[in-house]
């Protein structure tokens, strides 16, 4: 048996938790936990923020977004500076306040951000119904939605990272199931066990994933069988597939990967913001210094970026790894620094 054990928990609420409870000092020194590309904001590239910043200058706009999108920068400064600066920038809690800010403003273009991961694609594909069915001419879409077996694929497929087991998302895994994760077993030869949020049940899933490593199983299992099953939820998966297509999409730290991002299916493409205002998206590089693509993909611990604590805070951000609450340099300033 291996002498140090990595295991990458994927999701960054796993991230937030395993620091907030301590975790961590727990566990024997022979487990190494690595954080990967669980953040949705974390994960948008540049220019995607750029593009958004863009958006919302547009006169007659108002763009509306999660509130872990306000501060991320990008290479003209973020949302909350374009905010100051006079740009409509609601914060929502919820897609569909997008569609009411539509309704009730229809002389405004609005536009709904969407992001996250499977999780929250349901409720971003319910907004855009619900704005086709109240026949909204002024609501529009952008869709930084990302599919996580696609990049998982792509991560595993670095000789560098050296993984003995991954932790599997438990929110994602409500949507999709645990069947799209059979190809790590399968095509790489490793474990997966998805796993809930609350301290137990980390503990218990990095348990049952030490015992499949240590029987040389390398299978799918469930530790979240309270909220997820093999099949997934039959409604979010439908409701995905007939508002969103798979496309080619760009990750922070990952690059371009095919299939892994959802954008509008056809049908609905009317409703596409990058369509109507005719912006597109040019590759930015990372902010000068910041290694948060390298976080993100597990080879770098945030305390090992040169800008980490110093001139790169929850404050003053360089990158978003330190700006959304289930960013890996967050949890690692909030919860290693601050005590």
């Amino acid at each position: 048996m291996a002498e140090t054990y990595n295991l990458m928990e994927v999701c960054g609420t796993h991230t937030v938790n395993i620091f907030r409870f301590g975790l961590r000092s727990v566990l024997p020194p022979e487990v190494n936990l690595l954080s990967g590309p669980g953040c949705p904001v974390c994960v948008m590239p540049q220019e995607e923020i750029d593009f958004l910043i863009r958006l919302a200058e547009e006169p007659g706009v108002i763009l509306c977004v999660f509130g872990d999108l306000i501060k991320v920068p990008g290479s003209r400064g973020s949302l909350k500076e374009a905010r100051a600066r006079g740009a409509e920038v609601r914060i929502i809690y919820s897609p569909m306040d997008a569609v009411r800010e539509a309704e009730g403003k229809p002389n405004k273009k609005v536009v709904l951000a969407g992001v996250g991961f499977e999780t929250t694609a349901p409720a971003h594909a319910v907004a855009v119904l619900e704005a086709r069915r109240r026949g909204l001419k002024n609501f529009f879409f952008f869709s930084s939605l990302r599919l996580m077996p696609p990049t998982l694929r792509v991560l595993l497929s670095d000789p560098e990272l050296n993984l003995h087991g991954l932790i599997l998302p438990g929110h994602v895994s409500t949507v999709i199931g645990s069947r799209p994760y059979e190809f790590i077993p399968q095509e790489f030869g490793l474990p997966g066990v998805i796993t809930g949020f609350e301290p137990r049940d980390i503990l218990e899933g990095i348990l049952l994933l030490l015992k499949l490593i240590k029987e040389s199983r390398p299978r799918i299992e469930i530790q979240y069988t309270r909220v997820v099953h093999p099949e997934g939820n039959p409604w979010g998966k439908r409701i995905i597939q007939e508002i969103f297509r798979p496309a080619e999409g760009r990750w922070r730290g990952l690059g371009t990967i095919p299939g892994s991002k959802l954008s509008l299916a056809e049908d609905y493409e009317e409703l596409s913001a990058e369509r109507f205002f005719g912006l597109s998206l040019a590759p930015l590089p990372e902010p000068p210094g910041c290694r948060c693509g390298e976080v993100l993909k597990g080879r770098l611990r945030p305390t090992e970026c040169p800008l980490f604590a110093k001139v790169c805070t929850p404050e003053t951000p360089h990158g978003p790894c330190m700006v959304s609450s289930e960013g890996s340099c967050a949890a690692y300033f909030r919860f290693e620094t601050q005590q």
